[in-house]
């Protein structure tokens, strides 16, 4: 067996980011862009009013009143000067007229016909945007590497980008095998079960920015596993759930073999999980998971997901871990590393941590309650109150994490 540290640097030497392809702005969101982003202008591209108001020179100032002299909306640029002790009503967004630096809201001025007079102080520079101070021509404003949000998609529109090259999304084919599994809508008759692997590996294929190929279900033979297998062989990899283990029907590992596959490991030093394997065929990888439920959900997240994200160009692709208090007792008797579903909520600043109940590696409702996943070392004791380390399953959560994180 190796470790779960051994398997994910073994897993990630063979995965290399996919090509790229050139979509529009809009479609580049949520992906990852292979090239650095530089700006052709500055932004603003003049100085221009933050604020409804009048444009003026402060250092004509003798007096609270100014004389109005012109309008100037948004879209139209003034290029008189405004002479001293007069205004310039503007609007926001407006380029400044030469000869003003500061613009008084209209809310802090009383109009008197053609004058205006200014109801508190103005500080020189007021309520407006200089030229550049969002972006400055020339800067690398979006580097190569980044995962494109809704923010950096207004940016690159603000810059005139109509179109970019992003990573593709990796295609993943997913296969279950068994004979006891029917897909959903069947009704299970003794010894039959629903193929829900097959639909929680690719929801878990989708969130992370994947395109899934469901292929259905093998039967227990070696001849019709192979076949599924090399039919998943179109994508960019290829994900088996169940038949990875030492049964007499588990032929997995023997299909892969059998099509010229480099299995590089076969079991990894977890529970649940531990019955996983990896292998390279055909140029593409190929993770054989286990069947149970749980731990399938769990050996994704650990070695499937990272894999996807790198060969889509994140750089970041692991999921951030915290430091929890436990709020209950929890005992590893086992001599491997159990991942133990968890409840994690914040108090005070800090994590805290409770179980989801019996951890079953069938017990998909176990995930459910859950939103990360505790490591505890092997044939270990816990009381509560005990610092853990915890995996955080939900972005949603994540985003709200307050300090402590460690990866």
């Amino acid at each position: 067996m190796v470790s779960i540290e051994q398997a994910q640097q073994t897993i990630l030497e063979y995965i290399t980011p996919l090509e790229t392809e050139k979509v529009s702005v809009l479609q580049g969101l949520n992906r990852v862009t292979p090239e650095d982003h530089i700006a052709p202008w500055d932004i603003p591209a003049a100085d221009n009013s933050a604020m409804d108001g009048f444009a003026f020179s402060h250092a004509t100032l003798t007096s609270n009143r100014l004389r109005m002299t012109g309008f100037l909306p948004a879209g139209e640029v003034r290029t008189i000067p405004v002479p001293p002790g007069e205004a310039v009503r503007i609007m926001t967004g407006a380029p400044v007229p030469p000869d003003c630096d500061t613009v008084v809201p209209i809310e802090d001025v009383k109009e008197y016909g053609e004058w205006i007079c200014l109801t508190s102080s103005v500080k020189a520079g007021s309520h407006i945007r200089k030229q550049g101070e969002d972006i400055r021509h020339g800067n690398v404003v979006i580097p190569a590497g980044t995962l494109l949000r809704p923010q950096e998609i207004g940016m690159l529109s603000a810059m005139g980008t109509t179109s970019l090259a992003v990573y593709r999304r990796a295609r993943v084919a997913i296969l279950a095998t068994g004979d006891e599994l029917l897909e959903p809508g069947a009704t299970p008759a003794p010894g039959k079960i629903i193929n829900s692997n097959s639909y929680s590996l690719a929801a878990q294929v989708l969130d992370a920015g994947g395109d899934p190929v469901l292929l259905g279900i093998a039967p227990d033979t070696l001849d019709a596993t192979c076949e599924k297998i090399k039919s998943g062989l179109n994508a960019d990899i290829l994900v088996i759930t169940g038949g990875v283990s030492v049964g007499d029907r588990d032929f997995v590992k023997m299909a892969i073999e059998q099509l010229g596959g480099n299995v590089t490991f076969w079991k990894v030093n977890m529970k649940p999980g531990k019955p996983l394997a990896f292998a390279i065929l055909d140029g593409k990888p190929v993770f054989a998971l286990p069947g149970n439920p749980v731990a399938a959900m769990v050996s994704f997240e650990l070695f499937v997901r990272p894999s996807l994200l790198k060969a889509m160009g994140h750089l970041r692709i692991f999921r951030s871990k915290v430091k929890a208090l436990l709020q209950e007792p929890v005992t590893n008797k086992g001599k491997r590393p159990h991942l133990v579903r968890g409840i994690v909520t914040v108090h005070e600043g800090r994590y805290l941590v409770s179980t989801t109940g019996n951890q079953s590696s069938g017990r998909l409702s176990s995930l459910i309650q859950g939103n990360g996943l505790i490591k505890l070392a092997p044939e270990a004791l816990h009381t509560p109150g005990d610092e853990v380390e915890v995996l955080l399953l939900d972005r949603w959560f994540e985003l709200g994490c307050v300090g402590d994180v460690i990866a």
